[in-house]
């Protein structure tokens, strides 16, 4: 590991527990989880930069857990197809809260980018190296998530 890539995972640790120490909320509606298109199966023929509803949900990669995820929360979900149009979307004023997913240096940068945004990180996995079939354990993401939202769809309504 280089230190370049120590300081971005130390910089996105220390933003994750500052993010959580602020505590912010908000309602589904108006929480994004943005990843990256290398999620994607390489090998895939569906276009999901273009429209999420292309993907198959043939379960070769995480792309359909991450579907079914917003899904179950009813939260938005995007794909980060480049920097610039990664940021327009969560710099949205119908967005409250984001969830991203990337490596810790493109985390580094969108965090720094979209500051004062509230944003948790769940770094990718990179079992293949750098952007190509990345990967994402789907517990942290929820786990993210569900500290987002003012109420999770398990507890009861209150009245």
């Amino acid at each position: 590991m280089t230190i370049g890539e120590v300081l971005d995972s130390k910089f996105v640790s220390l933003s994750n527990m500052i993010q959580r120490l602020k505590g912010s909320k908000c309602p589904p509606s108006s929480l994004l989880i943005m990843f990256p298109h290398c999620i994607q199966w390489s090998k895939c023929p569906q276009k999901i930069t273009l429209d999420l509803n292309e993907c198959k949900r043939c379960g070769k990669c995480k792309v359909k857990d991450l579907i079914a995820l917003s899904e179950k929360y009813g939260v938005q979900l995007a794909v980060a197809t480049g920097g610039r149009a990664a940021l327009e979307r969560v710099k949205a004023d119908d967005i409250r809260g984001v969830i991203g997913i990337a490596c810790e240096k493109e985390l580094r940068i969108g965090l720094m980018a979209a500051f004062p945004k509230a944003i948790l990180s769940v770094p990718n996995l990179r079992p293949h190296g750098y952007c190509k079939d990345t990967d994402v354990t789907m517990e942290d993401v929820e786990r993210q998530v569900r500290e987002f939202l003012e109420q999770s769809p398990l507890e009861p309504t209150k009245s």
